[in-house]
């Protein structure tokens, strides 16, 4: 996110608001489907309410869990810092 966004490391906790960080609808849109790519996951179309950084993690975290067949996953730690 740091790079594709342009954003400070340090502003990215798990109750950074999106609104916040600079984050509208589009670049949420855009870097979930960056996560598809990168996880190969299909995240689902539905409009969930994602209003921080944490929400976007946990969102990630679940449709990877749901799609790999696993437990907590390392999305978190490759979106944000150690913090979150």
């Amino acid at each position: 996110m740091v790079k594709d966004y342009k954003l400070d490391p340090a502003l990215l906790k798990a109750d950074a608001s999106l609104e916040t960080l600079g984050l509208d609808s589009l670049a949420v849109a855009e870097l979930l489907f960056n996560v598809e790519d990168k996880f190969k996951i299909t995240v689902s179309p539905e409009l969930v309410p994602l209003a921080t950084l944490g929400d976007v993690v946990r969102f990630i975290d679940a449709h990877i869990a749901a799609q790999h067949g696993s437990g907590p996953t390392q999305a978190a730690s490759t979106l944000a810092p150690p913090s979150v």
